[in-house]
């Protein structure tokens, strides 16, 4: 062992680190169990002298030239905790050299990844005020003003404030749009997240930084808003090219037929459906959960079941939960081919055939896949197999729920040959044969009526479109 701090051993350090650790963890905004982690002002004050007694360690240790080895076997040290499987994901990278900016990584979790509810802030900013006051009152030689002196430089720096006026900045949302620009983002909607070093004073260091991170996360806050208003803008013209204008190569391509009332009346059911499905798919709703899903299973299974399995329990008595984990699974079994779907279904052209007929040509693909299920599984990455085992496993008696959620969704994601498929299959062919009166489509499917504008129909199009077409 290369260890050799006089004042403390690795063993009893790495306990402490493991504490703080767990300080992170709670500090961006959850406990253990999944549920919310509240802090108020003392607890916060707690949380930062942790953050500043590993701050002066490690960088009292880090400028010394005699415990190089020591970080060294530190780093071997932190790197195998870190490895841990349990470990969370956003410090695997914890190192002697982040260890001793402590205090930044305890307010920037704080502010960063925490939710930034009212009382947070206001238990964020009592906490880092009195902190920074108390540390004044200790100093025999400061004036009473010194701490809202740093502060107005703090803040001009920043152009919040104006020192010549004395007043503050317009906020973004008062502001002129020809001026209007505040920590990096300007009124057009173009982000800068490169934001001004905060400054380095003697007194009001945490104030200054934390309104540093403040800053930071509003300027990440207006990035993503005009993300968002980028996708409604996409959105909608996407919607006026794709469904508002007749299909003209569909009714061209039918010379004989697609002028006829009947092929004119399919084709607009079919470009309302079409018109249903693309909302959901390019929907800000969707995007968002896709994207967490993404994030949830990037990481290993004991990871995302610490995640799901929570909501799993809660499902039992809200059935919310329970179509949350399925569409966040059914997201996640398919994020990583997300935009070549969407393209799959936009090259989707009417073709004119009946519910009827769609019907039994997914029928017989349900048969002929039965008998390369096993291959089938095979290609998928273990990353979808375990979301795919984890589906079927949690909706074992349960196959009805899928009816709940999206048609487009289910349909893409359920692979034709699996069990889901199978099962959501026969709860299909019960409400189209309408086998019982629990399950009968009312609008349609009696007396030989065609399914045309029904869930039914809808459900159908969707399987053929991504599993025939």
């Amino acid at each position: 062992m290369s260890w050799c701090h006089p004042d403390i051993s690795l063993g009893d350090l790495m306990q402490l680190i493991k504490g703080f650790v767990d300080i992170l963890i709670l500090a961006n905004g959850y406990q253990s169990s999944g549920l919310p982690a509240v802090w108020d002002a003392p607890s916060i004050k707690n949380a930062v002298r942790w953050g500043l007694f590993f701050q002066d360690v490690f960088k009292r240790i880090n400028d010394s030239c005699h415990f190089d080895n020591s970080m060294k076997e530190l780093d071997a040290a932190l790197r195998n905790l870190m490895s841990n499987p349990f470990c969370p994901q956003g410090l695997v990278h914890l190192t002697s050299t982040s260890l001793s900016k402590a205090r930044d990584l305890v307010i920037e979790c704080l502010v960063q990844s925490h939710i930034m509810g009212a009382k947070h802030l206001t238990s964020l900013l009592t906490a880092v005020i009195e902190m920074d006051v108390n540390d004044l009152n200790g100093t025999w030689n400061a004036k009473s003003t010194v701490y809202t002196d740093i502060l107005m430089l703090q803040m001009e720096s920043l152009n919040l404030v104006s020192m010549d006026t004395g007043n503050f900045v317009k906020t973004r949302a008062a502001s002129t749009p020809s001026t209007s620009k505040i920590s990096g983002v300007s009124r057009a909607g173009s982000c800068n997240l490169t934001m001004p070093e905060p400054m380095d004073y003697s007194f009001a260091h945490h104030s200054c930084f934390l309104i540093h991170e403040i800053l930071q996360r509003q300027a990440s806050i207006l990035c993503i808003t005009s993300g968002e208003m980028g996708l409604d803008s996409i959105l909608k013209l996407f919607m006026t090219e794709h469904m508002l204008v007749p299909e003209k190569n569909s009714l061209e391509g039918k010379p004989s037929t697609g002028n006829s009332p009947k092929s004119m009346s399919e084709l607009f059911l079919w470009s309302q459906w079409r018109s249903r499905c693309l909302s959901y798919l390019v929907d800000n709703r969707t995007v968002r959960l896709l994207s967490g899903a993404n994030l949830i299973f990037s990481t290993p299974k004991v990871h995302w079941l610490q995640v799901l399995d929570p909501l799993k329990v809660l499902s039992d008595a809200n059935n919310d939960h329970l179509l949350e984990i399925m569409e966040i699974s059914l997201l996640g079994f398919i994020s990583s081919r997300w935009t070549n779907l969407i393209g799959q279904f936009m090259s989707h052209s009417c073709d004119y055939l009946t519910i009827s007929e769609q019907y039994s040509v997914l029928h017989c693909l349900l048969q002929e896949n039965t008998q390369c299920a096993h291959s089938k599984m095979e290609t998928l990455s273990s990353k979808e197999k375990d979301i795919l085992g984890y589906m079927t496993t949690f909706l074992d008696c349960h196959y009805n729920k899928l009816w709940l959620l999206p048609p487009v969704l289910v349909a893409a994601a359920i692979p034709s040959w699996s069990i889901l498929f199978r099962a959501f299959w026969n709860e299909l062919n019960k409400r189209f044969v309408g086998a019982s009166s629990d399950v009968r489509c009312y609008d349609c499917g009696q007396d030989g009526k065609e399914h045309r504008d029904c869930e039914v129909a809808e459900r159908i199009r969707c399987l053929y479109a991504f599993h025939i077409c």
